[in-house]
């Protein structure tokens, strides 16, 4: 499975809980909470596919530390997501709580939709092709099959 579809796979149910956080946005709070909940989920959506593009051009050059680079994207992610959200957390251009909502849902949607769609992901252990040539045995006997 190669790192497009993983973001496919995890970017459509998070832009689909965006998209209601938007309205349940506006509802609550009017225009400011939907700018507010638009912010989040596009804040979301575009940090977590850099990430995972990031993690994959790691995972091409340097397999060995992939564990690591993952963890650490995580991080780095979910700390400048707290950022963000202190720093705009007197901001009056659109709904704050809105805006901090629709940041943790779309989050939570993004890492179990990932993790599923690494979890269903046919990987191949062996590149086929690149083991040895194997060949039958025959030893000039007639099979019983």
């Amino acid at each position: 499975m190669n790192s497009k579809s993983i973001i496919v796979r995890a970017a459509i149910p998070t832009v689909v809980v965006g998209v209601i956080a938007v309205l349940v946005g506006y509802l609550k709070a009017g225009t400011p909470g939907l700018v507010g909940a638009a912010f989040g989920a596009v804040i979301v959506v575009v940090f977590f596919a850099a990430g995972q593009l990031a993690l994959d051009k790691v995972i091409r050059t340097n397999p060995g530390i992939a564990t690591s680079m993952a963890l650490l994207l995580y991080l780095i992610k979910v700390a400048v997501l707290f950022v963000l959200i202190l720093i705009f957390q007197d901001t009056k251009a659109f709904d704050t709580k809105v805006f901090a909502g629709t940041i943790v849902t779309c989050t939570i949607v993004w890492l179990v939709a990932e993790t599923w769609a690494f979890a269903t992901a046919k990987v191949l252990y062996v590149e086929p092709g690149s083991g040895p040539e194997i060949m039958p045995f025959d030893d000039g006997k007639p099979s019983n099959f």
